[in-house]
């Protein structure tokens, strides 16, 4: 017997819910590539202000953008942005984002908001979906893997500590 999901619907994100959206968007962005990615706070903080404004310059209003809140039983329990990317030959449905608040989580609302996002690709023509996770967001890679996501590139890093020592200029060659 398998779990049924949980019903589950999206509806277009109201202006007046977009604020509280954008605000905490950037700040989970921020977070993630600073916890995830190494990057330095205000550097992970400026990043994440830049590419939210390049991204949505119009907000809600941003052509090819679409910023859905996910409602459970008439309740807004979290959102799903996403995105018309890729070529006219291989159109893609890009997720920007699909997050649950935090009290809701673990109930399926995630994945029953990925597999809407799904419908709505097919309502579109759309035959592939494609999104971006970080590393170490395992909970995350593990539903999109269950729902048969599969890595199609992986960005691998390793911080150096200085070696004792003078240090070495830039472009020499040790012999």
């Amino acid at each position: 017997m398998t779990r049924a999901e949980p019903a589950v619907r999206l509806r277009p994100m109201r202006p007046a819910e977009y604020p509280a959206f954008i605000a905490a968007s950037t700040s989970s962005y921020t977070h993630d590539m600073v916890v995830h990615g190494g990057v330095p706070p205000a550097a992970a903080e400026r990043k994440s202000d830049e590419d939210h404004a390049a991204v949505l310059p119009d907000g809600l209003a941003t052509a090819g953008q679409w910023i859905h809140v996910v409602e459970a039983e008439g309740e807004p329990v979290g959102h799903l942005w996403v995105a018309e990317r890729g070529t006219p030959e291989r159109p893609t449905l890009y997720i920007y984002g699909v997050e649950i608040d935090e009290p809701h989580r673990g109930r399926g609302f995630g994945r029953a908001a990925m597999l809407l996002a799904e419908e709505e690709a097919r309502a579109r023509g759309i035959g592939r979906i494609e999104l971006n996770v970080f590393g170490g967001n395992e909970v995350a890679r593990g539903l999109y893997r269950s729902l048969g996501y599969v890595e199609t590139a992986v960005q691998m890093g390793k911080d150096l500590a200085p070696r004792p020592g003078p240090s070495r200029r830039a472009g020499a060659r040790r012999r």
